[in-house]
């Protein structure tokens, strides 16, 4: 996906905290937990449960979020995508 310098100033302001409960309706919906999402998160960024408390309570915004993650170097391996709540017309 081709994006552009604007778009991705405007997604690394955005608040994990206004996101985060987007994730978790999306995955109850879809007949899973939130502690399934947290392992998801967590193989990802290497972000504990209390790791995600912190960042919401502080506000952190998508680029504080990802400059304290360690990515897991196997995120090569993820096949699919994720579907933007904006797009969810073609993402069930």
């Amino acid at each position: 996906m081709k994006t552009t310098k604007e778009h991705d100033e405007r997604i690394a302001k955005m608040t994990f905290s206004s996101v985060y409960p987007r994730y978790v309706a999306k995955v109850e919906k879809k007949g899973r937990t939130v502690e399934e999402l947290h392992q998801v998160i967590a193989w990802l960024t290497g972000f504990e449960a209390k790791d995600l408390k912190r960042l919401i309570e502080i506000q952190a915004t998508f680029e504080q979020f990802f400059s304290e993650a360690t990515i897991n170097p196997n995120t090569s391996l993820i096949t699919g995508s994720i579907c933007g709540y904006r797009s969810s017309s073609n993402c069930g």
